[in-house]
């Protein structure tokens, strides 16, 4: 079987600092290649910045300036949050945020979390350090992941095969099904990392999903534009296993839009005739 991957959601900009690309980059390559839909998903993280203020991650809060329609690509606005807690907890929601970019107090107690992400049209949740998780039984980081998939804002779960924390795949994967959220294979994990190779773990996560009729969705993790739209390992892995293509919610734009009205993240129907 050959696929026709239509999207690609998790992708970075320079704002990530070890990303070498523009938006405006991106989304030419995106074009390039064909795709109808580009996520661009920063990473919303303290690897971007020590001092963790709300000025550090504004690009994240002015997005509504991008077109939603860019020469032709529909552009989403997301962000990679990390995943910190083993009760699910992501980066910046135990952060105080009382004033905005100007220094005016905000109104009400707001956490860099809320403040942040609330105009985003999704989240992918990822670990990417693991060192709190490095004792967790198999049950604790199963429920970790559980709790990350309740939270309104995250509608994939990012590279799991990498993470080197082991959880519960079949449980996972049906309560994301459940929730019309997807689970990420991650093109960027074939080239290994601090774990060694992940294509057998990928290759587990991807089976299960087929066998248990959930979502997911082909991601580049794309660090510079050449990357964008690019999937040739994971490809190769679904094609391996007869992934079924019905599966794979990116494959299209108007597939891709209605899944995340479905998982209630954000509803961008009304776009899909522009």
């Amino acid at each position: 079987m050959t696929y026709s991957i239509k999207g690609d959601i998790h992708t970075h900009t320079l704002f990530s600092r070890h990303a070498y690309s523009t938006i405006t980059e991106n989304v030419a390559a995106a074009r390039e290649r064909g795709l109808e839909v580009l996520g661009s998903a920063d990473h919303f993280s303290s690897m971007i910045s020590p001092t963790v203020h709300i000025r550090d991650y504004q690009f994240f809060i002015n997005q509504s300036v991008w077109p939603r329609m860019w020469d032709g690509v529909m552009v989403l606005r997301g962000a990679e949050t990390d995943i910190l807690t083993l009760d699910g907890g992501l980066f910046g929601q135990d952060i105080v945020c009382p004033e905005n970019i100007v220094g005016r107090a905000l109104k009400g107690d707001q956490t860099l979390f809320e403040f942040t992400t609330k105009n985003l049209d999704y989240l992918v949740a990822s670990i990417h350090y693991d060192e709190f998780a490095k004792d967790a039984t198999l049950a604790q980081a199963t429920q970790m992941y559980l709790n990350v998939l309740d939270n309104p804002k995250v509608f994939v779960l990012g590279h799991t095969g990498r993470s080197g924390v082991p959880y519960d795949i079949d449980e996972v994967v049906l309560a994301a099904k459940e929730k019309h959220k997807l689970i990420e294979i991650n093109e960027h994990s074939f080239a290994g990392g601090p774990h060694g190779s992940c294509v057998d773990t990928c290759r587990k996560i991807a089976e299960r999903c087929a066998e248990l009729g959930c979502g997911i969705t082909v991601s580049t993790d794309a660090h510079i534009s050449l990357d964008i739209g690019v999937f040739p390992r994971t490809i190769s892995l679904l094609e391996e296993i007869h992934f079924p293509e019905e599966l794979i919610m990116n494959r299209d734009r108007k597939t891709l839009v209605g899944e995340m009205a479905a998982a209630g993240v954000c509803d961008l129907t009304s776009c899909l005739s522009e």
